[in-house]
């Protein structure tokens, strides 16, 4: 096989093969320096750009990422365990919920993503079985400006989160970087009425 036609996991080995130096990168603690945690979504957009957008590097910051940084499971899921996790093991002190504009899992078709699953050859019946209410499973919404201040409610009411730790709620711009305030997690203040669509 010649180098034009690696495959994927040929060319990130070929790529880390390159980047990796010895020495290089000196050993980071494994708690945040900054002692916050960020829980964002998953868009490929922010990679490389949300973090250096609030002042960050690595090092800085826990991030926990998922499909619209939403949260299904309210009381002990993934979501939770990890901030959970990152206050009580790490030594974070601050929760930063931040969505985006123009983001992927607001207003998701379920019929249309249940008919694409279907197509790929996951039987309908087993999708029924392990996903019976697609759209709470998804953890859908209609506006990131909603679920931003919905997500910072979940996670201030969960009493394995204590008072104490501030939870933020803010809005990401992919195109350009700004940040907007939605939810002050210092005074429980939110601004989502004052932001312009």
């Amino acid at each position: 096989m010649n180098s034009c036609s690696l495959t994927l996991l040929e060319a990130v080995l070929q790529a880390n093969r390159t980047f990796t130096k010895p020495d290089a990168f000196p050993p980071l603690p494994k708690n945040p320096t900054r002692q916050l945690a960020i829980f964002t979504c998953m868009d490929t957009r922010l990679v490389d750009f949300l973090e250096p957008a609030m002042g960050l590097k690595r090092g800085d910051a826990k991030v926990i990422k998922n499909a619209g940084n939403t949260i299904v499971d309210p009381k002990a899921g993934a979501v939770i365990r990890s901030l959970v996790a990152g206050i009580f093991l790490l030594g974070v002190e601050e929760i930063f919920v931040i969505g985006h504009r123009d983001c992927g899992m607001a207003e998701v078709d379920v019929s249309a993503l249940k008919q694409k699953m279907i197509s790929r050859g996951i039987s309908e019946s087993l999708i029924d079985h392990y996903v019976p209410d697609m759209s709470q499973w998804l953890g859908s919404f209609s506006h990131p400006l909603d679920n931003v201040e919905n997500v910072v409610g979940i996670i201030r009411r969960n009493p394995l989160i204590p008072a104490d730790v501030p939870v933020h709620g803010l809005l990401f711009c992919p195109n350009d970087g700004h940040l907007e305030l939605v939810v002050n997690g210092y005074t429980g203040e939110s601004f989502a009425s004052t932001i312009a669509e």
